[in-house]
């Protein structure tokens, strides 16, 4: 299957855009979001990724524990988790509460990427 996936100056440029005023811009000096993404290129090399509900965990995983942002780390995720969703043909109306606590037990590493894309599948068999 062929994905349309995210690169680091677009996920730069979402994370830019969920900034609020008086938050700090830019990149962590000592992370690499380019490493960080490097994890969702690896899962697909290797076959890890079978749909778009795993594209799109991977992706929110790999940012929100990656820390590579200054500020806004887990809306980064988000709102690149829901990117490559409809990017990918997949549309889901998130519950601003229950996605906000997803990809908190997300970024803490008390969710990993296979729950978090069996998450996804059960809230786009709802919608």
């Amino acid at each position: 299957m062929t994905f349309v996936l995210l690169s680091a100056e677009l996920v730069e440029r979402i994370h830019d855009h969920v900034l609020n005023p008086g938050e700090l811009a830019g990149r962590a000096l000592d992370k690499s979001l380019e490493g960080a993404l490097a994890r969702v290129d690896n899962r697909l090399t290797y076959g890890m990724i079978e749909d778009p509900f795993d594209l799109a965990a991977a992706y929110a995983v790999a940012i929100s524990q990656g820390h590579c942002f200054n500020d806004a780390n887990k809306r980064t995720a988000f709102r690149s988790m829901h990117a490559v969703l409809v990017l990918n043909g997949v549309q889901i109306v998130f519950d601003t509460e229950e996605v906000g606590q997803a990809i908190i037990r997300a970024a803490q590493r008390l969710m990993d990427e296979g729950e978090l894309a069996e998450w996804l599948r059960q809230r786009a068999a709802r919608g």
